[in-house]
């Protein structure tokens, strides 16, 4: 049974920082690129970044580049997003998902195998 788990969001003011941590079980994590994707009401899913199954390459969206950092640790399953300098337009659902390889449709929210239930962020 695979699971994935955010944590580490919450209500921050502008410009504030915040460590999302997304814990996976079940998964074989090594194997897999890691993304973070977010949700605001009444707009799409946005994928903001993606890490390598090595931690080697990083792709990040337009929106958050240079001030979003994502990272892995594969001895603990478990994926980051430091998330640093935070607008009001941060404020959203962020989810961790899961998926077996690169292609450009990873901002969509398309060909993931696995998602966590998300964790609120709230910049106000």
């Amino acid at each position: 049974h695979v699971q994935l788990v955010e944590s580490g969001g919450g209500l921050v003011h502008p410009g504030g920082s915040l460590r999302l941590s997304c814990v996976t079980s079940g998964l074989d994590f090594g194997s897999h690129f890691m993304a973070w994707l977010r949700q605001a009401p009444g707009k799409e899913r946005e994928g903001i970044a993606i890490i390598s199954t090595n931690g080697r390459a990083i792709t990040y969206g337009p929106s958050v580049e240079r001030r979003f950092t994502i990272s892995r640790d594969n001895a603990k399953n478990a994926v980051y997003l430091q998330l640093n300098n935070l607008d009001p337009e941060d404020t959203a659902m962020y989810y961790c998902a899961s998926r077996m390889s690169f292609d450009v449709s990873w901002r969509t929210g398309r060909g993931y195998n696995y998602w966590g239930q998300g964790t609120q962020v709230t910049v106000s």
